[in-house]
């Protein structure tokens, strides 16, 4: 199981960097790529902000923040002898996706989004990211883990 997680780890990095990059190569000239009719395009973005684009322009608070937040999910990681191997996926996970959005702050002043999700003239969706993607579903599975007491494991778990 380490070996897969260092995978999703790198991957989850990887593939962020390497979207953005094609999002701003392909969408950065305004168009937009219609994926499944109206509900799901790739349209470029500039978020200088955090989810839902709050807290704009505060990168050095975001920066910093990051790297706290890195700093105590490694600890918990490395330094926890009691924590399931879904636990340490939900923290990779939501590592995996800070560092994406921290690599465009340090590089670029703001973070490239270009996953545009409508749902018809109801609610359109903020655009974000595959790194966005990889810290919401790392923090949904975290979520899920500490309500069903499943985070740390138990004296008889064995694991």
């Amino acid at each position: 199981m380490s070996i897969l997680i260092g995978i999703i780890f790198a991957a989850s990095i990887v593939l962020d960097q390497l979207t953005k990059k094609w999002a701003v190569g392909v969408l950065k000239d305004g168009s937009s790529i219609k994926v499944i009719g109206d509900f799901l395009r790739f349209t470029y973005a500039e978020n200088r902000g955090a989810a839902f684009s709050i807290l704009q322009d505060q990168r050095v608070f975001f920066i910093i923040t990051t790297v706290v937040m890195l700093a105590v999910m490694a600890y918990i990681y490395f330094k926890t002898k009691n924590i399931t191997k879904l636990s340490k996926l939900s923290i990779v996970m939501i590592a995996g996706g800070a560092i994406g959005n921290f690599l465009d702050r340090l590089r670029l002043g703001y973070v490239v989004d270009f996953i545009d999700v409508r749902f018809g003239s109801f609610y359109n969706f903020p655009i974000f990211n595959i790194a966005d993607s990889f810290v919401v579903c790392g923090t949904i599975l975290m979520i899920i883990l500490i309500l069903f007491n499943r985070f740390e494991k138990s004296e008889t778990d064995g694991q």
